[in-house]
């Protein structure tokens, strides 16, 4: 076979530092337009973006050459800086890890509805209900005590 093929589809999520609310309105949009520059630069497609005052949700396709460890390097390292540099938070720091959990082609669609209504599901449960569901479901077993860090 002379090409390589590859589908590296990731449902990324991650929150601010001690999920401080530092995400506001106004900065939103734009927070969410320069995570989607950054992933350009890096061959990342960003297929959604979105989220609330506490966290982010990514779906990102990578190259077959990009770890997904790099790739949240990269993309939590230039926007933290931008939201020191842009925001009025002069701290802001996103949370030391994050959670990136596989998707296929099948999972596609619901997770793109899922992104876009962040603002309707949170309000029945909040970030931290919302993420141990997610690796609940993704079947990751976890230590309680070192899931906040």
């Amino acid at each position: 076979m002379g090409h390589t093929y590859c589908s590296s589809l990731f449902h990324c999520v991650f929150s601010t530092c001690e999920r401080r609310p530092l995400i506001t309105p106004p900065i939103e949009p734009r927070l969410w337009a320069y995570m989607g520059g950054i992933a350009r630069q890096h061959e990342i497609k960003a297929l959604s973006i979105g989220g609330m005052n506490d966290h982010v949700h990514l779906l990102l396709s990578l190259p077959s050459s990009l770890p997904i460890a790099k790739a949240m390097r990269e993309i939590k390292s230039f926007s933290s800086k931008w939201m020191n540099d842009n925001s009025g938070h002069k701290n802001f720091a996103w949370q030391e890890g994050y959670g990136a959990f596989s998707i296929g082609q099948g999972q596609l669609s619901a997770t793109l509805q899922y992104i876009s209504r962040q603002q309707e599901h949170h309000k029945k449960r909040d970030f931290q209900a919302e993420f141990l569901a997610i690796l609940k479901k993704h079947e990751i077993d976890y230590d309680p005590r070192f899931v906040w860090g």
